[in-house]
């Protein structure tokens, strides 16, 4: 929505780039005005356990009943097999406690469709035929591509239309079969807990009909079914427990770490101590003698450049611990790089002179520039640091090569871009790799990423044929992750006299994470703007006549990443920060501010006002702050509630309210937003990676804190009533909780804290 009086944004350079991009693809592959591809058959045979029958390429019934569900998705804690699970089990009319979770074979019809289109650099409040063009032909291209993916907060977003079709297809096929069994009329009969019901009280299960509904059923397809309207709908919508949940419990759960396979062996690496170090020799006959050491590869040719993992040797061993203690005795000679001298504070020099120079990309610009007599003019400058992935399950990855033939036991988000690298290193065809993805504990973006994978394979070639199971330690992983870029941002305002906001400029340097990324796991150039270096800032929705927001891309000799809310995670708290500069600069509450300016945003201001009604007054001795932002789709506002004692924060509890659309799991949902506000309180008041001398300084969680038990504020979440399809869910809750933070403690100290994380003097 936009204001009668609000100005029309000057977008003509991303028009005539996606112009030019639909016009080139419809030159390129020739289907542009074809229908897309269908996602419920296909060509992959999913790994149903034996007896059941396939009814689609997503589900198939058991004889007794069970109904098995594809989960294109990876679980890494959010919880997404549960929900993934709930579409499927209500358009069939199953017992969620029936389903079984079958992790999906690599497929085209399991691409992530919803991804690029997401990725494309509209403003939300975008509308009209290059949107709606460009969002359909970037589907049309992610289908075509095949890539499984789990990020972007895209999963539930992604399946909710495919899976729910999958589930009303293999329901109107069991519903032909048992017509047909009881030569009746099919629109007579109805369907619950698993069975098909006769109007005279007769059922038949399910399991009984499975057979029979997949021959009776074959020319039944997605366009041949009416799927529920919400009010019909009886699990969507509610906090019904998590399948994954008693395997947790009881031991049951296999992340990538527990694979087993006969005859496993073990390694371990030596790597490079500083950025671009290479290998310059080794005596692998220092370790060849002791106990349980088998070989001793030298892995780094397999892996392409700026990879996370950098230079390294492996010894592989009988078990871990014999490989992990012959690597670290391994004398190893290192060549140093192009880099051996960088430093931190080198790289922030870096950006602000790519600052002070001026060029950059411009995504927005609206309105003129106001000449108002008696305005002044605010400015501010806002850094954050490098950020690792840190998640609990140490890197990992288990290969095989064995006659021509590769297969991985993988905690990865991206099991299609696995299986190419994994072909790549091994000289195999890509139909010669199996991947079985595991359970991850934890992802973040950092299992988007190859470089385990690679590493995996070029040592289990020289395994003879037995499966290999590296593991990084947790100094390994910490000390050589694809980063969250460091940033550098400039902020300006023009105030009237009144304290109305006139003008809005912000400029921003840093990496270009698409840049890395897309040569190093997907062979695919990186090249001009990236979105999410500046999402969540040109994104924004505060009605301000002029705006200005650019961003200026700095390459990185750094190893960069996608991390959980990627551009967003910084953009918010300088974004928000500044919002809060702007009201004390003009004497006026934060939250009226905030009120004011969202006046053509209903939605927004909604959820502001529910938060601050969670919230309630704060208690004597803390202070709130707010913050709300708009992310993958999901709007959040947060009131953080904290205290400061000496020189340290305190965060007691954190008040949400999401409008993320309809909620499928609302146990789920909340998880999430718990999850988001700690993994975002551990950046914002801890996390730092730093360099000297060209090495990461920072080791384990003894230097890389994570948020203890202890240490966790009592988060309580709203949801607003939506009957809008789903929106992201993964990452929203964390964009929001340094800036809210940061804004308390100004309230209580009256410092303004403008870099990450934060520190009091």
């Amino acid at each position: 929505m936009r204001s009668a009086n609000a100005a029309v944004p000057r977008r003509g350079r991303r028009r005539f780039l996606l112009g030019g991009l639909a016009a080139g693809g419809l030159l390129l592959v020739g289907w542009g005005v074809a229908p897309p591809r269908q996602r419920l058959r296909g060509a992959a045979s999913a790994p149903f356990p034996a007896g059941a029958v396939a009814l689609n390429g997503w589900v198939a019934i058991a004889p007794d009943g069970g109904v098995s569900v594809v989960a294109a998705r990876s679980e890494m804690g959010q919880g997404v097999h549960t929900a993934l699970a709930m579409l499927v089990a209500e358009e069939l009319d199953a017992p969620l406690a029936a389903v079984r979770i079958v992790a999906a074979p690599v497929d085209p019809i399991y691409a992530n469709v919803a991804l690029l289109p997401e990725n494309l650099p509209f403003h939300p409040d975008d509308s009209g035929v290059l949107r709606d063009g460009a969002r359909w032909l970037a589907a049309k291209v992610a289908r075509e591509l095949g890539i499984m993916f789990t990020g972007g907060s895209t999963s539930v977003k992604d399946g909710w239309r495919p899976l729910r079709e999958a589930g009303a297809v293999a329901r109107a096929m069991l519903v032909r079969a048992a017509a047909a069994h009881w030569h009746a009329d099919p629109a007579r009969l109805a369907t619950a807990d698993g069975a098909v019901r006769h109007p005279d009280g007769r059922t038949l299960a399910y399991g009984a009909l499975a057979a029979a509904a997949a021959e009776a059923g074959r020319g039944i397809g997605a366009g041949d079914v009416t799927l529920k309207a919400p009010a019909a709908f009886r699990l969507i919508g509610r906090p019904l427990p998590r399948l994954d949940t008693p395997a947790k419990v009881d031991g049951g759960a296999r992340f990538g770490i527990d694979a087993r396979p006969a005859g496993l062996l073990y390694a371990a690496l030596r790597m490079a101590p500083e950025l671009g170090a290479a290998v310059a020799g080794y005596e692998a006959d220092e370790v060849l003698a002791l106990p349980g050491v088998v070989k001793v590869v030298d892995c780094a040719a397999a892996l392409p450049a700026r990879s996370g993992a950098g230079a390294g040797v492996a010894v592989i061993a009988r078990t871990w611990w014999q490989a992990r203690q012959a690597a670290a005795a391994l004398p190893v000679r290192w060549r140093a790089g192009p880099h051996a001298g960088l430093s931190s504070a080198a790289l922030f020099a870096q950006l602000g002179h790519a600052l002070d120079a001026g060029a950059g990309h411009v995504y927005v610009e609206t309105g003129a520039a106001p000449d108002v007599a008696g305005a002044r003019t605010v400015r501010a400058e806002y850094r954050v640091p490098l950020l690792a992935h840190a998640a609990m399950e140490p890197v990992n990855c288990t290969a095989q090569v064995r006659d021509g033939k590769v297969r991985l036991w993988a905690s990865t988000q991206v099991p299609s871009v696995a299986a190419e690298v994994a072909a790549r290193v091994a000289g195999v065809a890509r139909a010669d790799v199996a991947v079985e993805t595991m359970l991850l504990g934890g992802g973040f973006g950092r299992r988007l990423e190859t470089d385990m994978v690679a590493q995996a394979v070029a040592i289990a070639l020289h395994a003879d044929g037995q499966p290999v199971q590296l593991v990084w330690t947790r100094e390994d992983d910490t000390a050589h992750d694809v980063y969250r870029p460091m940033a550098l941002a400039r902020y300006a305002a023009l105030l009237d006299a009144d304290g109305g906001v006139l003008s809005w400029d912000a400029t921003s340097a840093g990496a270009a994470i698409a840049h890395q990324y897309f040569p190093r796991n997907l062979g695919l150039p990186g090249a001009g703007p990236d979105k999410t270096t500046a999402e969540g800032a040109f994104d924004m929705q505060y009605a301000i006549p002029r705006r200005r927001i650019a961003h200026v891309t700095v390459d990185s000799p750094v190893p960069v990443g996608y991390w959980r809310s990627v551009g967003h995670s910084y953009n918010a708290f300088f974004k928000e920060s500044f919002v809060d500069e702007l009201a004390h600069a003009a004497g006026r509450d934060p939250v009226a501010l905030r009120r004011a300016l969202l006046a053509p945003y209903p939605r927004h201001l909604a959820v502001l006002d529910a938060a601050l009604r969670l919230a309630g007054p704060a208690p004597a001795g803390r202070a709130h702050g707010v913050a709300l932002h708009q992310s993958f789709g999901t709007v959040v506002a947060m009131v953080a509630e904290v205290a400061v004692e000496g020189t340290a924060i305190r965060v007691h509890r954190v008040a949400c309210a999401v409008d993320c659309g309809l909620v499928v799991n609302p146990n789920i949902a909340a998880q999430q937003v718990e999850s988001g506000v700690v993994f975002g309180l551990s950046a914002a008041l801890a996390g730092e990676i730093t360099l000297a001398d060209g090495r990461v300084q920072q080791s384990n969680f003894g230097d890389y804190p994570v948020l203890r038990m202890n240490e966790a504020p009592l988060v309580e979440t709203m949801f607003m009533p939506s009957a809008a399809p789903p929106e992201g869910m993964g990452e929203p809750a964390v964009p929001p909780v340094a800036p809210a933070v940061a804004n308390a403690v100004f309230q209580l100290t009256g410092q303004r804290l403008r870099s990450l994380p934060l520190r009091l003097a």
